[in-house]
């Protein structure tokens, strides 16, 4: 039986910074910048930004539109609107609890690093900071309580409710977390040398403009703003009626855009600067920066300072990909908001030990379809898989199913609101931005590759 027990809601500004909190995570910080640095540099910026205004907008506001009428998670909300799809749902509560479960390693890695800055014992004092960041990630122990810790940090913010947890914690969050951006972008443009990388990351060069570029951005977009995991479901279903999520729509996307381009001016030009490879992918954070800040002077506290950064975006993110199977667990079966939490919260530490110790001592234990290991495999599913199945369903259903007159009513609270973007979203949502996503998946999936050779 699904109810309302326990959900609470958010203010308008405590929305706001929370679905912006779910946005901006480890995928804008280090994703995003090492995305530019394989697709072109400017040109990919420039495709970017042209798909998070359109597509980015769209699904967005379905999402949100979905949750604030039917105030349910994502299995029971599309239950309500159109009970044959409710497989839908299952992936919105499937999908993020998947994503979470190595989330939190990654949040571990990065509670490591702070400990190790705070001590002074920065990777590129020893001059190796790649063997530092192999041997630990492969160490099997200590990336295990790290990733324990980072577990406890969300729970003891998600069991606390929506308003008094969730919403407090982003308040305090996110507005920390742009003014350390902007900090270390001052630092890392005011490098020598960083012109080289400032030109790479504004100046588009449109010949090497490919379908990859293109595919990449879009894939971008969707995994950055949390779309297809059901969480902006979720939080959409804790707004008051009196919320206008088309003003919200383009307020999340666009304050995580500023975060993604912000984090691009913090790490790529420092990157050109000592002459590090702008496409190591996570090394920009785990191995190539700490041996920029040991380059650099009071690099230690710099250090500490980035990688508090980089905790904030990665709980923030965290946060919402729990709340969804919490919500589920509350609405479903009227379970105690603290109860349902720390269940969520232990079944994916469980999980997370074996994908931990897949880098380590099980690494040559591969797993089908993809013959990788438990973490990658598991990544590739959520990710390259289920995620962009779940958004391209939503769209197929608000589009087609549900109907654009009930989407309308939703977004405009029966007519309370003008619904200025309604032709705009409308072709969008029930032709271009299925048939986007759905290059999304042929891309991630490999299958679009095939047709390629």
């Amino acid at each position: 039986m699904e109810n309302q027990k326990d959900r609470g809601s958010f203010s308008k500004i405590g929305f706001i910074l929370a679905a912006a909190g779910s946005s901006i995570g480890l995928g804008n910080l280090w994703k995003f910048p090492y995305l530019t640095g394989q697709n072109g540099g400017g040109v990919f910026v420039v495709i970017y930004l042209i798909i998070i205004a359109t597509i980015g907008f769209t699904c967005m506001l379905g999402e949100m539109a979905i949750g604030k009428y039917t105030k349910l998670n994502p299995i029971g909300a599309y239950k309500k609107i159109a009970s044959k799809w409710k497989f839908v749902g299952v992936l919105g509560i499937l999908v993020p609890f998947m994503i979470v479960t190595y989330y939190n390693i990654i949040g571990g890695w990065v509670l490591k690093y702070i400990v190790e800055s705070v001590m002074g014992h920065l990777p590129g004092i020893a001059g190796d900071s790649e063997n530092f960041f192999t041997s630990y990630v492969s160490s099997g122990g200590a990336p295990i309580f790290f990733t324990l810790l980072f577990v406890i940090i969300n729970a003891i913010i998600i069991q606390a409710g929506v308003s008094s947890g969730i919403e407090r914690a982003s308040k305090v969050l996110m507005p920390t977390l742009f003014a350390l951006l902007i900090v270390i972008a001052i630092r890392s443009v005011t490098l020598p040398g960083a012109g080289a990388g400032l030109e790479f990351y504004l100046k588009p060069d449109f010949s090497k403009l490919t379908l990859g570029t293109v595919t990449a951005a879009l894939g971008q977009c969707f995994f950055s703003l949390s779309l297809g995991m059901g969480a902006m479901i979720t939080y959409g279903s804790y707004l008051p009626d009196s919320s206008n999520i088309e003003k919200d729509s383009i307020v999340v996307p666009l304050l995580d855009t500023c975060a993604a381009l912000l984090a691009g001016f913090a790490i790529l030009p420092a990157v050109f600067a000592f002459g590090f490879e702008p496409s190591a992918g996570p090394g920009l954070i785990f191995i190539t920066l700490p041996a920029v800040f040991d380059s650099m002077p009071l690099g230690s506290l710099w250090a500490v300072i980035f990688f508090i950064l980089v905790l904030f975006a990665a709980i923030t993110s965290s946060v919402s990909l729990i709340e969804n199977p919490t919500s589920w667990l509350i609405d479903s079966y009227d379970m105690d908001r603290k109860k349902a939490t720390w269940l969520v919260c232990f079944i994916a530490f469980l999980i997370a030990i074996p994908e931990a110790l897949s880098m380590g001592i099980w690494s040559g234990i591969t797993f089908p379809p993809m013959a990788m290991n438990f973490f990658d495999e598991v990544s590739y599913i959520a990710e390259s898989i289920l995620m962009p199945a779940a958004g391209f369903f939503m769209c197929i259903v608000i589009g087609h199913v549900w109907g654009m007159d009930n989407f309308e009513k939703a977004v405009t609270n029966n007519g309370e609101f003008p619904f200025k973007s309604k032709g705009f979203v409308s072709v969008m949502i029930k032709y271009i931005a299925p048939f986007a996503i759905l290059c999304i998946w042929l891309n991630s999936s490999g299958i679009l590759g095939l047709f390629m050779k």
